[in-house]
């Protein structure tokens, strides 16, 4: 372990200077792959590509300070006034050691669009498009970063209000997205997100239609049904897989509590419930957030829980302290948790730069990991 870590550190020397190269990422990412894109609309009216070519005067540049891409009305085809977009790189330089990985650097990046538009004021047409070098929390890329090394629409989603009930309309799009949630606390590590109530508050991710209600009183309710909509399966049949899910969330000042109840209605295997609770509450030095789940399947039932503190005041920048179980667990299973610390601190408006260490424990050697992530947001 010794020389894990001398080595490890010799690597880490070598992070600022590799933080430094990839600070013009960002602007080579946009340049190269804008032009992407178009391929992803049918639409005759827009063409993202030709949006940021300087030679054609329909179109005007990106806003200075990177808010966003905005047109006047051009009655041949442009942007509208409401359009924006936004544009994000996140890159991790790190090593792990243990379980069956030995002393093992790793370097991973993903890059995100957001598009943006309105069409009454009220509502909202949003789209998530994505690239990246891994999906889920591995030892290789314990942060998950989006998967696939190509541009991919990751949802689209429409929100409009329906009387008093915000409605939500997507695809690739979870129930949660109509939730309030409590969690304040932001993971390092993508194996203890949304305080630890993970498979409570993402489901879904097919079709996907939601409604939310916010009370005077700080008091919400939301509710949605989410599953396949193919040709094969269809959605809301014995067929398919559907998902259910519905919050009731309270927010004060100073604290807030949300509780989930989600259903996986798998139509090849037994139907699986889950409930979990998340909350957090700020002290005038820290903001403590919690969380709690369990799982049924089948009779069986296993739980998970999430403990978080973070002081966000701590020279230029922020300290997050994090700990609960790597999974949901039965009373007969062994328990593993996960530790996480990491620092955030702001370059500038564009740039933070976050350091974290991590400890997974695992039925063999523990999972010891210390990561670099630069964030680049324009």
């Amino acid at each position: 372990m010794r020389i894990f870590f001398m080595k490890l550190f010799k690597s880490l020397l070598v992070a600022p200077a590799t933080i430094g190269l990839l600070t013009p990422l960002p602007m080579f990412a946009g340049e190269a792959n804008l032009n992407e894109i178009s391929k992803y609309s049918d639409l005759e009216q827009i063409d993202l590509a030709n949006a940021f070519v300087n030679d054609q005067p329909k179109y005007n540049s990106l806003l200075a300070g990177g808010e966003g891409l905005v047109d006047s009305y051009s009655p041949d085809g442009g942007f509208s006034e409401t359009t924006t977009a936004s544009f994000s790189v996140d890159a991790a330089l790190g090593a792990i050691d243990g379980d069956t990985t030995s002393e093992k650097t790793f370097a991973s990046y993903q890059f995100n669009i957001g598009l943006s538009t309105s069409f009454t004021g009220e509502d909202s047409l949003d789209i998530a498009i994505d690239s990246g070098s891994d999906s889920a929390a591995t030892a290789d890329d314990p942060l998950a970063f989006d998967t696939g090394a190509s541009l991919q629409v990751d949802g689209v989603a429409y929100s409009f209000p329906l009387g008093g009930i915000s409605m939500l309309v997507g695809f690739d799009t979870d129930i949660s997205s109509a939730f309030t949630g409590a969690c304040t606390y932001s993971a390092f590590t993508d194996y203890i997100s949304n305080c630890g109530t993970d498979l409570s508050y993402v489901a879904g991710g097919g079709v996907t239609v939601a409604g939310s209600y916010a009370f005077d009183s700080g008091f919400s309710l939301a509710a949605g049904v989410s599953g396949q909509a193919d040709s094969t399966n269809g959605l809301m049949t014995k067929e398919g897989e559907d998902y259910y899910g519905i919050e009731a969330a309270y927010t004060a000042d100073s604290w807030g509590v949300a509780v989930a109840y989600a259903s996986d209605d798998n139509a090849g295997s037994a139907e699986t419930t889950y409930w979990g609770v998340n909350a957090n509450y700020s002290f005038d030095i820290a903001d403590v957030s919690v969380g709690f789940e369990t799982e049924e399947t089948s009779g069986t039932d296993k739980s998970g829980y999430f403990v978080g503190l973070t002081f966000p005041e701590v020279g230029p920048g922020s300290v997050s302290l994090g700990a609960g179980t790597s999974a949901n667990y039965a009373d007969s299973e062994t328990e593993y948790m996960i530790y996480e610390a990491s620092y955030s601190y702001p370059v500038n408006d564009g740039m933070t730069i976050t350091p974290g260490v991590f400890v997974e424990e695992k039925s063999g050697d523990d999972l010891t990991g210390i990561i670099v992530k630069s964030s680049f947001s324009f």
